[in-house]
Formats: structure tokens, C-alpha cells, sequence
């Protein structure tokens, strides 16, 4: 039989072996779940997020931003094609870490989650086809306006007076219905508007600026992790800094990024 002091040694010892075991499977969990950042998009909004038609791969301004963070943070980004209006729910339950969906910062969703600074000064527009007689907001009163669901475009057309609003999952088939002339006007983003109009210039598209729209584009992310959003808001700042950033504006917009995009939103 084993002397008693010595099981107590050999006990001890196996204790320590299992305790470091279980403790360096949760460090390597750990380690493995911070290797990367899982970002939620909805690939429809062109050209800030989409599919390439060619490769089958996400793209866009939104895509190579958040990818260029991720390569400054040294982690991998997983990209999870999510409809709009689901963006902020998959965020409160952790199914994804950052929203990067040209989504506007405002008050209200700031009260459910946190956003990364600006990157993208924004404004909407209504976009109807040349036939149609709209020169100013009023002329969309008593009309059909379609508009992407969950988003400002949405809020906006539900505040114009007699009008009725059809919302989509997407802007593209928000596009397409004033396309098929089910709807008089589209009320969507100003870059959209601009992106779709050179593209579809068979259907005499045009598009008015919708005036005192000016609003700022954010990364969001998860109320509870303000580790994240001082990372990410540091590797934007300094993309800024060494001149990455505004390469990547100029990439797909054609003109310098704004020199005096606020780092930070208040909306006290």
C-alpha cells in the first residue's frame, strides 16, 4: 500500500496537472476567439458593401475598411451577411462584434449601441425617373415612396405628409420597385443614388438631394465593449494619419475623404 503522505504528493500533483490543463484550454479558447472580428453587413448597399459578381466575394468601401482594421489589430475579420433592420439585435446578443453596413450614427441607436468615429460623410436623396414631376419635398405628397426598411431613408419618407411608403429589405429592391413603376420616388443614400443613376442610364434616372440631411456613417459595435471601439478607433485614426484611409476614399468615391469629419458624434 501507498504510504498516506505519499498519496497526498502524487494527489497534489495530479490536482496541479488538471487545474493547468483547464486552465490552459480556457487561455487557448480565449486566445482563438480574440484571433478575429466577426462583422455583420448587409451586402446590398453599393458601394460601400456588396457581392463582386466575378469573384463571389464581399467588396466595397465598408469591406476593405474594416478588413484594413482588421489587419491592424492583427485579427482576422468573418463576415456575416445580415439584413439591415437585424444588424443592432445580432450585436446585443453577441452573434457579431462590429456592424459595417453604411450605418448612420444617430441618437437613437446610440442608446443601444456604441459606434466607432465618422468615416463617411452622408446625405439622402429621392430618386424617381425623369418622367415624374418632382423638383422639391412637396411634390412627394399624396405619392408611393419606397425606402429601405430600418433605415433614416425610411424615417424620412414615413414624415412626409400623405405619402405611401413601401419598405424593403434592401435598397436595391427598394431601386427596383421605382424601376418596375410601382413606387413614384425612392427615398435613399445620396452615394447610392449617384452610383445607381451612371449605372442605369437607360432609365432617365435622376436624383434630388434631400436638404439639411447631413449625417455621419460609423462602425457599430457591442454597448458593452468599449475595448473594441478604442481599438478600432485608434487604427482609423491612423490610417488618417499615414494616408491609408484616404486612399481608400479616393479609391471608391473619386475625391479626397473631408478633412474636418468630427471624431466623435455628441448629441447632448
Amino acid at each position: 500500500m501507498i504510504h498516506n503522505k505519499v498519496k497526498k504528493i502524487i494527489l497534489g500533483s495530479l490536482m496541479i496537472v488538471m487545474a493547468g490543463s483547464v486552465v490552459g484550454g480556457c487561455g487557448s479558447d480565449t486566445a482563438s476567439k480574440n484571433e478575429k472580428i466577426v462583422v455583420g453587413t448587409n451586402a446590398t448597399f453599393v458601394p460601400f458593401e456588396f457581392k463582386d459578381d466575378k469573384t463571389g466575394d464581399y467588396t466595397g468601401f465598408d469591406i476593405e475598411l474594416i478588413r484594413a482594421i482588421g489587419k491592424r489589430l492583427n485579427k482576422n475579420v468573418e463576415l456575416k451577411n445580415v439584413s439591415f433592420d437585424a444588424l443592432i439585435p445580432a450585436l446585443n446578443t453577441h452573434d457579431i462584434d462590429v456592424a459595417a453596413s453604411g450605418m448612420t450614427i444617430t441618437k437613437a441607436r446610440s442608446e443601444k449601441v456604441l459606434f466607432s468615429s465618422p468615416y463617411y460623410e452622408n446625405a439622402l436623396a429621392i430618386v424617381y425617373k425623369g418622367a415624374t414631376d418632382i423638383n422639391s419635398l412637396d411634390d412627394l405628397k399624396g405619392k408611393k415612396v419606397a425606402a429601405q426598411l430600418g433605415t433614416t431613408g425610411a424615417d424620412l419618407a414615413h414624415k412626409i405628409d400623405g405619402t405611401i411608403v413601401k419598405e424593403f429589405d434592401h435598397s436595391n429592391e427598394a431601386l427596383l420597385e421605382l424601376q418596375n413603376g410601382g413606387v413614384d420616388a425612392t427615398v435613399i443614400d445620396l452615394p447610392v443614388a449617384q452610383y445607381y443613376s451612371t449605372k442605369h442610364p437607360d432609365q432617365n434616372i435622376k436624383f434630388l438631394a434631400y436638404p439639411n440631411t447631413k449625417e455621419y456613417l460609423g462602425l457599430a459595435i457591442n454597448k458593452d465593449n468599449k475595448a473594441l471601439q478604442e481599438q478600432i478607433n485608434k487604427a482609423i485614426a491612423n490610417m488618417k494619419a499615414d494616408g491609408e484611409f484616404n486612399t481608400l476614399y479616393k479609391k471608391w468615391f473619386n475625391v479626397d475623404a473631408p478633412a474636418d469629419m468630427p471624431v466623435v458624434l455628441d448629441f447632448k
